[in-house]
């Protein structure tokens, strides 16, 4: 027995299993649904799961077209780009789709491997160190057909290949159901922000006008700063130091518990700084502008950031969701030739309306930290869902965990 794999199991490589060689799609331009004579996939339109929404698909009217119309149980490869080797697998819903130039076209011969098992395939570690090892170019990377037909694969007989399949997908099922309910729950809680934060619906118990209030009536609101450099001393210290990578890696959680780099006590000097207690709000304000988390440990930021520490007057978990449904606000006020920035100066005068109580602020924080917490939640359960698919694939596909 071969090491490690099972008796039963064959090694060939993925040009030995498809029915025909590799192919190109079509060069041609994409035009808007209905207007050319067939739906018109492209590489873009390929999530990171490896799913499509055919019907959003653009169109495409070129009269070569009926030559790249995908046949059911396709799968479709990105050969180049940021994106090289995502893929697809093509399931016919009764519409003719064509597939675009920089996707490679593979069909497997079924009576060797059945298209579901390579999909799944195609979402493994071994398949993605492949794509990295034999990708890398001078420019920009890339595959072509001939190299796809290289990929090494082990294969189970077709029963244990359908019965590993079935396995995969109904992980995958799992792990869909799970974002479209927090998809669903986001959009819940993006309509409670638009009728809570404008008194469009008040809260049992609450009555009376809301008032206008500038935010640096309600927050001190602070400025970041980088060290030098090229003074290594000011760099690595015991000071967390917050870059809108930091912001956007929390992909919109509240609370923000660590950085990416640090500096030092005299870093802090030199940048004219300010150490932030914990509980600060930082805000993104050049490039991407309004990106709000909340620390819960003392920190300070670049200078591509407005902070905010709450007065008294303010509930500091009301006022970050107040903030970050000001975005569309604070770009429209936003100056800079290069790139967008909103200054200290804007902000201090920026006019918002406010509940008069601090109750009735704190009740509204408290029902949207409710659903942030449920959103939480579910993203660590899916995480875990993530993780099991990703457990299952590298046992079942390489025989090391057998189906009986």
């Amino acid at each position: 027995m071969r090491q490690g794999i099972p008796s039963e199991w064959s090694e060939t490589t993925l040009g030995r299993v498809l029915q025909r060689s590799p192919s190109y799609g079509i060069n041609a331009a994409a035009l808007p649904r209905g207007v050319g004579k067939y739906p018109y996939l492209r590489i873009t339109d390929i999530d990171e799961a490896g799913r499509v929404d055919l019907g959003s698909l653009p169109s495409v009217r070129d009269s070569a077209s009926d030559v790249f119309i995908l046949s059911d149980r396709d799968i479709v490869v990105a050969r180049t780009g940021a994106s090289v080797g995502k893929s697809h697998l093509f399931r016919d819903n009764g519409e003719p789709v064509v597939f675009a130039g920089f996707l490679i076209r593979l069909t497997a011969d079924a009576g060797a491997i059945l298209p579901d098992y390579l999909a799944q395939f195609m979402q493994t570690a071994q398949y993605w160190d492949w794509i990295r090892e034999n990708s890398a170019r001078s420019g920009q990377p890339g595959v072509n057909g001939q190299q796809l037909k290289t990929i090494p694969l082990v294969l189970p007989p077709l029963d244990e290949q359908q019965a590993i399949a079935a396995a995969l997908s109904d992980a995958d099922g799992a792990v869909a159901g799970l974002e479209r309910v927090i998809a669903k729950k986001r959009l819940i809680k993006q309509g409670a922000m638009q009728d809570l934060l404008t008194a469009r619906r008040r809260l049992p118990g609450f009555s009376g006008e809301w008032e206008e209030a500038t935010l640096s009536e309600l927050a001190d609101i602070r400025s970041g700063g980088t060290p030098s450099t090229s003074d290594a001393t000011l760099w690595d210290g015991d000071i967390a130091w917050v870059t809108p990578t930091d912001i956007t890696a929390l992909d919109g959680r509240k609370f923000l518990s660590g950085t990416t780099r640090t500096i030092s006590r005299a870093g802090l000097r030199q940048s004219s700084a300010e150490l932030l207690p914990e509980g600060t709000i930082v805000m993104t304000s050049r490039a991407t502008i309004g990106e709000c988390a909340i620390s819960t440990i003392p920190l300070t930021t670049n200078q591509g950031f407005k902070n905010f520490i709450a007065k008294n007057r303010a509930d500091r978990d009301f006022l970050y969701y107040l903030l970050t449904s000001q975005k569309k606000g604070f770009i429209e006020l936003c100056s800079g030739s290069t790139f967008l920035e909103i200054g200290k100066t804007q902000l201090t005068g920026y006019t918002v309306r406010v509940p008069e109580t601090k109750r009735e602020q704190q009740a509204i924080s408290t029902v949207l930290s409710d659903m942030d917490a449920e959103i939480q939640t579910l993203e660590g359960r899916l995480t875990k869902a993530r993780a099991v698919k990703e457990g299952m694939m590298q046992n079942l596909l390489t025989g090391r965990v057998r189906l009986v």
